[in-house]
């Protein structure tokens, strides 16, 4: 089935046939068959497993089981699915990457010091991402209309359409004015554009991978390994550094645009990760420091 409805490649069936094997060698031990297992076998499998592969390869190989019983179900071999009420093994969620504020620092000196509308253009860029926590989609989409009004506001529409109120700091704000007196370079001779980074490409507007590859070339400059810098490390960056200097969680969700509350706590778990790392490297009792030596 998976090969000639699906078309899947050699290597996914391969790794299929690799997953079936084992859960049968598994439960072939325990006397039962293959297309026999029920769920208590599977949730056997898996609590044997877990001591001995990550969440991520055990719920791999549950997936795997779950398109097999499917299988066997659909075509009747089967009555009932024993994989339907089981639930994936929980996968860890990676911390997402930040950038220290010295970092940031760093990233802002060497964008001022690039000469011309493309230094200007290059710092309102930094300054706005790491200000307001925007996503890179969201920037680079900003119509010119969004700094009408009040200019400590800008008024951004995310994601679902949900629009929202992102406070913009009196730094970013002189950058994106000193930008402004700049931008007619960025747009096509004789044209008008409605975004606030105009460009003359056929978007009208900087895209999203030449903003990620200018601050690549901005993270060089600054000394910083350019693989950890993009667009939403600067959003990581923004989010955990308002934490860490007293923001409040529902604060940071809404100028973030979260719709959920627990997607905004993964910064939290930054902030502890970084507290922890602070106290083992500089805590004159921790193991590998010059007193804990004595």
């Amino acid at each position: 089935m998976l090969a000639a409805e699906r078309g899947a490649a050699a290597q996914t069936l391969e790794a299929y046939r690799r997953d079936l094997a084992g859960f049968g060698a598994f439960i072939v031990a325990r006397g039962t068959s293959l297309a026999g297992a029920d769920a208590e076998a599977v949730r056997a499998y898996l609590s044997h497993l877990a001591a001995r592969v990550s969440p991520s390869t055990s719920a791999r190989r549950l997936s795997c089981l779950r398109q097999f019983y499917r299988f066997l179900f659909a075509e009747g071999v089967r009555d009932d699915d024993p994989t339907a009420a089981i639930d994936s093994p929980r996968r860890p969620r990676p911390l997402p990457k930040v950038l220290s504020e010295d970092e940031v620092e760093r990233l802002l000196a060497a964008a001022g010091a690039r000469a011309g509308a493309e230094g200007v253009r290059l710092v309102a860029l930094v300054e706005m991402l790491y200000a307001t926590g925007l996503r890179v989609s969201e920037l680079v989409t900003l119509p010119l209309a969004a700094l009408r009004g009040d200019p400590r506001l800008l008024v951004v529409r995310g994601k679902g359409g949900r629009e929202r109120m992102v406070p913009l700091g009196e730094t970013a704000a002189r950058a994106v004015s000193a930008y402004l007196k700049e931008r007619d370079r960025f747009v096509p001779h004789g044209a008008s554009s409605p975004w606030l980074f105009a460009s003359r490409g056929a978007s009208g507007h900087l895209t999203r991978h030449r903003l990620g590859q200018l601050l690549k070339e901005l993270a060089a400059a600054a000394g910083i390994e350019p693989r950890r810098v993009s667009p939403h490390v600067l959003r990581h960056a923004f989010a955990s550094h308002l934490l860490a200097h007293g923001a409040g969680l529902r604060a940071v969700q809404k100028m973030l645009g979260h719709a959920d509350i627990a997607t905004t706590q993964i910064y939290t778990h930054v902030l502890e990760e970084r507290l922890k790392a602070l106290v083992r490297d500089h805590h004159p009792l921790a193991a590998g420091t010059p007193r804990a030596r004595v």
